[in-house]
């Protein structure tokens, strides 16, 4: 017997929707609606273009701007000829541009005007043969100066205009490449972590089990979609499942209040950080957010008073763990347990198991903090052009070393202390940071903290706390202390407190703590 061939290419599948929902809505994007049917249409005639030009099977295509329709457009006719997409992050600088760009050896780059500049900058020094310019309706203001990368004339609106729509679509393999995502690169240059097209459709196939996605629902993309929570988590199961995208370019905590109502969203990505400001916008208290039924929240711990927030509200949140590297869901707590198990990363879905270990890579017994390790169909390949990295991230077995640290309880529950390299060993004792945050997020001077170690004569290294604290409030390290002795052990206890107006943070919402350490050590304290 013949094994069934099954048609892995994400782009396909998204053209396969148009023909079930031809009518149905499937972005809406400054105001303008674009159906199932016309989305298909506008991929298939880019796809025909790139085709034309020279794109073949596993070249890469990179898409740098904000979230807007052409970038799901441009992921998804890439993937229609089998070519790999990889999206920029457009925070970052020219520099940090020029290095991945040219790591991943990207053929054809669409930039939309707002990231013209930075990247005129460097067009010397890049390898693409190939640009086309994306405009956003309010970004026109960049056009001067995004003049000199397209002398040809190409933009991503002539180019649909004048081709034909592509008739001969590549199959994928379940192992096929079809998104290289950099690491945010909290600690040294990003790696580029390969995800195939059986990666993100088993994501997808977890993501709509887990969420009972819909063609029903509406979900906001607020969160930027070069990072695995904006692209993949509701984003394009959502779109495969046939439901709605409202787009946002950016986050503004206003604007997602405000279209939460307006188009009966209901359901929105955010990492903690979004929540936090959406919680402290001024028209939160009076927002309508009845037709919300579900929030995701990931990328990094979530203090549960910020989760109680919501919870007051009556909104389901499924507080999530995941990685790049795992396409992005390890595990979700959802509703169901939301308040008997706060503060829980949940358990993994039908498709992946995690297991704790110790260095030495022995199966710890529940409770026993250790490496959180996790195994299923949506584990990336590997790091593009790095099989050192990789041998050391997946093992013989297939387990996928996460780097983070946690335990499982006597329901299977997983929690997360923190990532390995982040732990503080003070005075022989393991401290995990994202423990002793939770404690201080809740003192209402607080606006964000991080705890960080560092060199201290007497303990090794000392728990020390960066805090940036509401408007016209005062905190000393001794009242600090005594708020967190009732909760935390006395070694957990910060032995050093400095003030900062604002964590720095990577465009993912993750505080770059390295740069904290780094600049404290620099400065003597």
């Amino acid at each position: 017997m013949h094994s069934p061939t099954v048609n892995y290419n994400i782009g396909s599948a998204i053209l396969k929707r148009a023909e079930i929902d031809p009518s149905a809505t499937a972005i809406i994007f400054e105001n303008k609606d674009l159906n199932y049917n016309d989305l298909a249409n506008r991929v298939r005639r880019l796809a025909f273009d790139l085709n034309e030009k020279g794109i073949c099977k596993g070249d890469r295509v990179a898409f740098l701007g904000l979230n807007q329709t052409s970038y799901f457009e441009t992921l998804f006719a890439a993937h229609c000829i089998g070519a790999i997409f990889i999206p920029l992050n457009y925070r970052l600088s020219g520099p940090e541009l020029q290095y991945i760009v040219n790591d991943a050896q990207v053929h054809t780059l669409v930039v939309d005007s707002y990231c013209a500049p930075v990247l005129s900058s460097i067009q010397n020094q890049l390898c693409c043969a190939r640009y086309i310019l994306s405009s956003n309706t309010e970004d026109k203001g960049n056009l001067n100066d995004a003049e000199p990368l397209f002398n040809n004339g190409e933009s991503f609106e002539t180019i649909i205009e004048k081709s034909p729509p592509i008739e001969c679509l590549v199959e994928s393999k379940q192992h096929d490449i079809a998104i290289i995502m950099y690491t945010s690169g909290t600690t040294g240059k990003p790696k580029g972590a390969m995800l195939s097209h059986g990666n993100l459709m088993w994501n997808n196939i977890q993501a709509a089990f887990t969420f009972s996605i819909s063609s029903n629902d509406i979900s906001l993309v607020c969160a930027p979609l070069f990072h695995v929570g904006g692209l993949n988590v509701t984003s394009l199961s959502t779109l495969m499942c046939g439901g709605t995208l409202v787009i946002h370019r950016s986050f503004d905590a206003y604007e997602a209040l405000r279209d939460i109502q307006r188009y009966g969203v209901s359901s929105l990505f955010a990492a903690p950080a979004m929540l936090n400001l959406m919680a402290n916008e001024e028209n939160f208290s009076r927002a309508s957010l009845a037709s919300l039924t579900m929030i995701i929240v990931g990328s990094a711990p979530v203090a549960p008073s910020l989760l109680q927030t919501y919870i007051d509200y009556d909104i389901e949140i499924n507080q999530g763990y995941g990685l790049t590297e795992t396409s992005p869901m390890v595990s979700f707590l959802t509703p169901r347990y939301t308040k008997s198990k706060i503060g829980s990363a949940g358990k993994p879905g039908l498709f992946g198991e995690v297991k704790i270990v110790n260095p030495s890579g022995d199966k710890l017994d529940t409770g026993q903090a250790g490496e959180i390790l996790y195994r299923g169909a949506n584990v990336m390949l590997g790091y593009w052009n790095r099989p050192l990295d990789t041998a050391q991230a997946i093992d013989t077995q297939g387990w996928f070393h996460t780097g983070d640290a946690g335990y499982l309880d006597q329901d299977g529950f997983l929690y997360i202390s923190d990532r390995i390299k982040d732990m503080v060993i003070s005075g022989g004792e393991n401290v995990y940071p994202a423990e002793v945050e939770s404690v201080l997020y809740d003192h209402p001077a607080i606006k964000e903290v991080a705890i960080i170690g560092l060199p201290h004569a007497k303990w090794g290294e000392a728990v020390t706390a960066i805090l940036a604290l509401n408007e016209n409030e005062n905190l000393e390290l001794e009242e600090l202390r005594r708020f967190s002795e009732t909760t935390l052990a006395r070694y957990k206890l910060p032995l050093a407190m400095h003030i900062v107006d604002a964590l720095p943070r990577n465009p993912a919402g993750k505080v770059l703590k390295y740069q904290l350490r780094g600049q404290l050590l620099a400065s003597g304290n």
